[in-house]
């Protein structure tokens, strides 16, 4: 890193990292037309990622020799995937990476085989987690201050009430033959998407195929609220604060968020792209609650009693990482001489791009570990689809009552500190 006086006097810090890690550009007719910079940015990035998950494989005793090779083809494959959805068309109707990446997986895994050599790079959860992790530095505290009770309402209280309920409607009503299945869709749907899916996945021990399920129905239904969203808002005459924090509470993905928020102007972006973040820090918050009960409840055996070590055996450790790294940047972002823009080139020029290469070889890698055949005796019935589908309509209920509660009749005035 390097400073530079700013204006105000302070520090003004850059990344040289920025320049070197990259992800692919917008394209029209060809990647290549704005040059091909960004390929080498993007080479970088793939030697980057690969050393380091060579690495801690290595460390951790579970590396062959050969693993860096998979792992620079299972990277060489979220590039095609990113290329893809950099394209201009797809780009608009909301066609994100995650979607590309998992179909380029499951073309692969369901025709011609995950080859021998590509399999040992398969590490969804290694990537993942790691992703997860440098999200936590775009996690910021000060932002769940800055929006204050109106934003923890429109997050924490009603998520809380969502999963729950969709999790009980699955039990009870739907009678889903797997509670684990149950609990991530439920998850998935009401917190932030793929993060909570993972994290709850590793709570309730859900099967490969059940996550897979879950992370394809929040794919597909980002993809149409990210379109559908936006113009409903606007027919319905509903103002920016409001339609974005409408928007954070219920669109899974981060960046479908930022996308459809995007649609309705600054304010409404800005609006919801603070209600979804201060949505992700219930992560680690979910992923415990739902160990607890998965360990006192769901698993129990009659008589014996349950341990606290089976808990903390449960509880997927790699949160941790992710409120260390949100604690850290939060702590540097208020006390740091140049905080913010310390914080700014520590993310847009580092962490930010890392974590989406991790995120998108993820993906790649659920659509290479799934087999469609054992996929469909998972969605057989439509159980699945039916509970997504009901848990969504109960979140855009109370999701848009509350924001309408919190912002243009408790307090107004809330978001007036985020134009400043």
């Amino acid at each position: 890193f390097s400073s530079t006086a700013a204006t105000g006097g302070g520090p003004s810090w850059r990344n040289p990292m920025k320049s070197i890690i990259v992800l692919p550009t917008a394209w029209e007719v060809h990647p290549f037309e704005s040059g091909v910079s960004w390929f080498t940015g993007a080479a970088s990035a793939g030697v980057l990622i690969t050393a380091v998950m060579s690495a801690v494989m290595w460390l951790g005793r579970g590396s062959r020799g050969d693993f860096w090779r998979a792992c620079a083809g299972v990277f060489l494959l979220s590039l095609l995937a990113y290329v893809l959805a950099e394209q201009k068309v797809v780009k608009y109707y909301g066609l994100e990476y995650a979607l590309w990446a998992l179909v380029i997986g499951l073309l692969i895994s369901n025709t011609t085989g995950v080859s021998k050599a590509l399999s040992a790079g398969v590490r969804t959860e290694l990537y993942m987690k790691t992703g997860l992790v440098l999200l936590g530095a775009e996690v910021l505290f000060g932002k769940l201050l800055a929006l204050g009770l109106p934003g923890i309402c429109v997050s924490w209280v009603v998520t809380p009430v969502v999963l729950i309920v969709t999790f009980w409607f699955g039990q009870r009503v739907l009678k889903m033959e797997s509670a684990a299945l149950n609990m991530v869709i439920s998850a998935d749907m009401s917190v932030c998407g793929v993060s909570a899916a993972i994290a709850t996945a590793a709570a309730c021990r859900a099967k490969k195929e059940e996550l897979t399920t879950a992370v394809g129905i929040s794919l597909a239904f980002t993809v149409m609220m990210m379109v559908a969203m936006p113009p409903l808002i606007q027919a319905m005459g509903l103002g920016p604060v409001v339609g974005g924090a409408w928007v954070g509470g219920t669109i899974d993905s981060t960046g479908a968020v930022g996308a459809a928020g995007a649609m309705l102007g600054k304010e409404a972006e800005v609006v919801a792209t603070t209600i979804k973040m201060i949505q992700n820090m219930l992560i680690g918050v979910v992923a415990f609650g739902v160990a607890v009960y998965w360990v006192t409840c769901v698993e129990r055996t009659e008589g014996a009693r349950p341990e606290i070590s089976e808990i903390w055996r449960r509880f997927p450790r790699f949160i941790l990482g992710f409120l260390g790294a949100s604690v850290l940047v939060s702590v540097l972002y208020e006390n740091l001489s140049g905080g913010p823009d310390f914080v700014k080139a520590v993310v847009d020029g580092g962490t930010k791009t890392v974590r989406s290469w991790c995120f998108c070889m993820a993906f790649v890698s659920i659509g290479l570990e799934t087999n469609l055949g054992t996929l469909a005796k998972f969605l057989r019935g439509g159980k699945p689809l039916t509970l997504y589908v009901c848990g969504q309509l109960l979140n855009l209920v109370l999701s848009l009552l509350m924001s309408l509660l919190m912002f243009e009749v408790v307090f107004p005035g809330a978001a007036d500190v985020l134009r400043k």
